[in-house]
C-alpha cells in the first residue's frame, strides 16, 4: 500500500515539488489530492514509471511502510509516503498483523483471508472478539523521515456482512457501530477508519510544513 504526492502550484504544477504516494491506485491518490488541495500534487507509482514489484519483507507494519517509501526515495529522488495497514485480534494474540494480506497465503484473496480468519474465530465468545485496524505511514521529504499512525477499535462479527469497501471490511465492526464497515459508506468509513485518521494525521503534517 505506498502512494506518491506531487506539489502544485494552481498556475503551474510543473514548479511545484513532487510528493509521491507509493500505490498504483489512482482513486487513493485522488482523495489524498482533494485533502491537500492546491499545497501538493500527488503522483502514483505509476505516474512515475515504478512498475517494478517493492517487496514487503519486514517483520511490522512500519518497517513495510519504510521499506517503500525507502525505495521511491532512493531509486527516484522524489519525497515519498507509503502506508502498510494491519487487522490486529485478540483472541489470535494479534494475528493477523503485519500478514493481513497474506493470511491464508501468499496469493490468497479477501475471501480466502476473511474465511480463515472467521475459521479461527468460531469458538470465541462474542465480548472476546475485540480487534483494531492499524495503518503506519512512512513519509519521506528531504530525507527526513516521519511516521504517522491511525487505528480503529472494534470487533470481529460472526459472520460475513455487507458488499462495499475491501479487505476485511465484511468482517470488521467498528466500535460504537452495529454494522460493518462494508454496510457503510465510504464517506462514513473514512471518518473513523484507521487510514482515513493516518492520512488526516498526514495531511496536517505536511500542510503545517509547506505554510
Amino acid at each position: 500500500m505506498g502512494i506518491i504526492f506531487t506539489i502544485m502550484n494552481e498556475s503551474n504544477p510543473s514548479e511545484l515539488p513532487v510528493l509521491v504516494f507509493a500505490t498504483h491506485n489512482p482513486n487513493k491518490a485522488q482523495e489524498v489530492q482533494r485533502m491537500l488541495g492546491s499545497a501538493f500534487r500527488i503522483q502514483t507509482l505509476t505516474d512515475i514509471g515504478c512498475h517494478e514489484e517493492i517487496s514487503e519483507t519486514a517483520t511490522d507494519l512500519k518497517g513495510n511502510a519504510l521499506i517503500k517509501a525507502q525505495y521511491v526515495s532512493e531509486v527516484y529522488g522524489l519525497d515519498c509516503f507509503a502506508d502498510d495497514t494491519g487487522l490486529e485480534v485478540d483472541a489470535l494474540n494479534g494475528a493477523p498483523g503485519v500478514r493481513t494480506a497474506r493470511y491464508a497465503g501468499e496469493n490468497s484473496d479477501a475471501q480466502a483471508n476473511m474465511r480463515k480468519l472467521l475459521l479461527a474465530m468460531s469458538k470465541i465468545p462474542d465480548l472476546e472478539r475485540s480487534a483494531r485496524f492499524r495503518t503506519t505511514i512512512c513519509l519521506i521529504r528531504g530525507g527526513d523521515v516521519t511516521y504517522i499512525e491511525g487505528t480503529c477499535e472494534g470487533s470481529i462479527a460472526l459472520n460475513q456482512s455487507g458488499a462495499q469497501g475491501f479487505g476485511y471490511d465484511p468482517v470488521f465492526i467498528p466500535q460504537g457501530e452495529s454494522v460493518t464497515f462494508a454496510e457503510m459508506t465510504g464517506t462514513s468509513k473514512n471518518e473513523i477508519s484507521h487510514r482515513g485518521k493516518a492520512i488526516r494525521f498526514m495531511v496536517g503534517e505536511l500542510l503545517g510544513k509547506s505554510s
